[in-house]
Formats: C-alpha cells, structure tokens, sequence
C-alpha cells in the first residue's frame, strides 16, 4: 500500500512537471540613468570638483556598439563655465561590446545660486542607434533622465 502510494505521488509530480508552461526570461534591454537609485538629486552651490553621473546599459551580452544621445540642460538660474562645466567632449556616449556604464562628468564650480532662479541642471538620455529603451521599461521611462539642482 505504501509503495503504491508513493508510485501514485510520483507519477503525479511527474505529470505536473511536464505540463507546466515554460516561462521566458525577462530580456528587454534599456539604457537608464540615476544617483542612488533616484531621478533627483541636490548638490551644494559651494562644491567644488568633477562627479561622474553613469548611464547604465541593462542587457545580455551585446556584440556590437552602441551609441546613445544626450543632452545637458541647465535652468535659468545656472550658466555654464560660472556654475557648472560639462567635462564629456560632445553629446553622445559609445558602450563598446561588453560596457555597462559610461560616465558622464560634471565639474562643479564653487558659486553662489540666485534664489528664486531655476537653479536646475537636466541630463536627458535622448535617443540610441539600436532604437534600444531609454529609461526604466514601462510607460512613465522613469531614469531617462537625472535632475540635478544646486542649492
């Protein structure tokens, strides 16, 4: 009675087994941007030096480069050279096979804001050539871009 009961178990684990449906990874590739696992960040008007603010490539292995578009945008209240100096030579970062973060740097130079300003400065993730997602899967693409503001 004990092995028929145990055959019986068996087989019925068996039989579920096979029948379960095969789940398929989740693989959707994206480049997304953050500090700290946030899309905003304050940094101090009296700082003064270089940070790297990284873009990050989500995916398997990839065998070919991609190159992805960006843009820095700063509010009214922060103007270049005075505030702040893009460190990166031109728009676009290239994640060579293999490559999972690219930075991109910001020097921030010690001056005083002018409150009531938009004292902000954006890094927007615009575009790639592989057409791959900018920002977090779903319909907000969260960290597709980092807002920086300096007070």
């Amino acid at each position: 009675m004990k092995n028929i009961l145990f055959l019986m178990s068996f087989i019925s684990l068996l039989f579920l087994a096979c029948n379960k449906e095969l789940e398929t990874p989740y693989d959707h590739p994206f480049f997304y941007i953050h500090q700290n696992n946030v899309s905003e960040i304050t940094v101090q008007a009296n700082r003064n030096e270089s940070v790297d603010y990284k873009v990050y490539f989500s995916t398997k292995t990839q065998f070919e480069a991609i190159e992805v578009d960006y843009e820095v945008v700063a509010g009214d209240g922060l103007k270049t050279g005075v505030d702040y100096e893009v460190i990166n030579s031109g728009s676009s970062l290239l994640f060579k096979p293999g490559v999972v973060e690219m930075p991109i740097t910001i020097r921030w130079i010690n001056h005083s804001i002018e409150e009531g300003k938009d004292n902000t400065l954006t890094i927007r993730l615009l575009r790639n050539d592989k057409n791959i997602t900018l920002g977090l899967p779903g319909p907000d693409h969260k960290q597709s871009s980092l807002k920086i503001t300096k007070i």
